[in-house]
């Protein structure tokens, strides 16, 4: 399937209707793989700078987490900047950059591979897939974008305060992009992809959703993994857990709050094993993994010290639990509405990453007073605010500072009509133990998504929530899967995920199936390390 409304003439960014250029779509390209790569380069032109077009011979990438190496196929890299620009901000530039591979033996389909953080790099359009062969290896022509902007690392926040570059980031990029893919495709191979996909998780993940919902008509399938779909709600979220622990830490001897010791590690890991103690068997298995994470009832004020009770180094004064549910029940206002979601008891919290986010060390301020703060001050307020203080922002007063960016970056729409009626499809997932993104934002989303029957959206949109598991990977968690099949099954073959196998190195020789949402996985009997011994119910 292709988009049929409009067509990329060339390799410039003018639309056409397609109807106008069918007859003088060019026949198959003539020379070889290797010629036709190095002709791209003569391609540069006003707003248009090729920075690179050269052939890559056959390679082997190396596996990262324990991950078996792969071997990439022989493709042309080509690297192009789009309506390059000065910046006025040091160490940054504008203009969207985008790589493409083109293998040699191409599949006839295209993967648009997400970005991370605020993007502001460019990586390497391979199309990795956790445990398994990435994109590239299986005959993809894959795409990536810097979103825009180039800066000093991906949390550089600073070019929010340009209009266009912001457009850019919040959605422009990703069709600019799109239509440039398709358009060097049609170039190089003589023919347009048969099936497009796109595939992220983070930022990448709401770059899913926002080509779902703003380019509803160029996409066959697409994979949503751990969003920042509501950035602008994360970034004010991150401030008010930064205020709940401000409130509840120790003081030195000058009155400033030690943030790192708000919870000690003991502590963390005792919640931790009492969320475990609690649900852990609700889905018929002590395992290590909560799948049924909705009947979980646990309360941190279950583990409020015991009057005269001593040695018990992992409870909690009546302060930390009310502070750690409040911060559990995601930001709110006076008046005790919620303002972004709640996240769920799991496993993380006794994790590194969770105390990185919130808490921070001796040495190391948490994310929240970091990142949070800058995405808050520069991207998120309009006007930009770089002087705000962040244990100032109000909940009543200053959200309302937040909307202007919402409505262009947040990819909250949840009327999908021509994207699901097209025949294209969604797969979403989310790590139940994410440090920063909270499940319950998500899945309030997902049960508004239209269009959809009694039973939801299943149709053309699954949700699949991975116990244990951190943003994106990590965690005591079966964080491995294989999505990009899963989709192209369901996409091409009509074959929906009912569930999808999962295994991780935190649970050697394990497997557990990942279920479609609502739905949990349950222990029938039988082999405790076989996902064939669980059903989705």
């Amino acid at each position: 399937m292709t988009r049929k409304g409009f067509f990329l003439m060339g390799v410039g960014i003018a639309l056409v209707p397609a109807v106008a250029i069918l007859a003088a779509e060019p026949a198959a390209p003539a020379g070889s793989p290797e010629q036709r790569c190095a002709a791209l380069s003569g391609l540069s032109g006003p707003g248009y700078e090729v920075v690179t077009a050269q052939w890559n011979a056959a390679s082997r990438l190396e596996g990262r987490n324990g991950a078996p190496a792969t071997e990439l196929p022989a493709h042309c890299l080509f690297r192009v900047t789009i309506g390059a620009r000065e910046s006025g901000i040091p160490d940054m530039k504008f203009g969207t950059g985008i790589e493409l591979r083109l293998p040699a033996s191409w599949n006839q389909r295209l993967l648009f591979q997400g970005g991370g953080g605020l993007n502001g790099v460019l990586l390497p359009a391979i199309g990795s897939v956790a445990g398994f062969a990435p994109a590239l290896a299986r005959g993809f022509a894959v795409v990536s974008t810097d979103s825009g902007h180039q800066g000093r690392n991906s949390i550089d926040t600073r070019f929010a305060v340009d209009q266009q570059a912001k457009l850019d980031f919040a959605y422009q990029s990703l069709e600019t992009t799109t239509q440039e893919a398709k358009g060097l495709l049609q170039r190089f191979y003589g023919r347009k992809p048969e099936y497009s996909y796109f595939m992220g998780c983070s930022t990448g993940g709401r770059e899913a959703m926002m080509v779902a919902q703003r380019l509803p008509m160029e996409f066959d399938g697409v994979v949503s993994g751990n969003a920042s779909f509501n950035l602008t709600r994360i970034a004010a979220n991150q401030v008010f857990s930064l205020q709940t622990v401000n409130r509840i830490a120790p003081r030195d001897a000058q009155g400033k709050p030690l943030l790192h010791e708000a919870f000690t590690d003991a502590q963390l890991k005792g919640i931790s094993e009492a969320v475990l103690q609690q649900c852990d068997e609700l889905d018929g298995l002590r395992d290590g993994m909560i799948n049924d994470f909705r009947a979980c009832r646990f309360t941190p004020r279950s583990r409020v010290c015991k009057a005269g009770s001593k040695g018990d180094p992992g409870c909690l004064t009546q302060k930390q639990a009310e502070g750690l549910e409040t911060i559990f029940a995601g930001a709110r206002n006076s008046r005790g509405e919620s303002l972004y979601g709640r996240y769920a008891y799991d496993t993380g919290i006794a994790a590194p990453a969770w105390r990185s986010m919130h808490l921070g060390s001796a040495t190391s301020p948490p994310a929240n007073a970091t990142l949070g703060r800058d995405t808050l001050r520069e991207f998120s307020l309009t006007p930009a605010d770089t002087q705000l203080d962040p244990l100032k922002f109000d909940f009543d007063r200053d959200m309302v500072r937040t909307t202007e960016t919402a409505a262009i970056n947040d990819a909250v729409a949840t009327l999908l009509t021509s994207f699901a009626g097209r025949g294209s499809k969604m797969i979403v997932y989310h790590g139940l133990s994410d440090q920063a993104m909270a499940t319950g934002a998500l899945t309030d989303w997902f049960d508004k998504l239209t269009p959809r029957t009694a039973q939801g959206p299943d149709q053309w949109a699954r949700l699949f929530l991975i116990p244990g598991m951190l943003h994106c990977a990590g965690g005591q968690a079966t964080d491995q899967f294989d999505m990009l099949t899963a989709i192209q099954e369901w996409v091409e073959r009509g074959r929906a995920p009912d569930r999808i196998i999962a295994a991780g190195r935190a649970f050697p020789d394990t497997t557990r199936p990942l279920c479609p949402y609502p739905k949990v996985a349950r222990y029938d009997g039988g082999d405790q390390k076989s996902a064939a011994s669980f059903s989705c119910r």
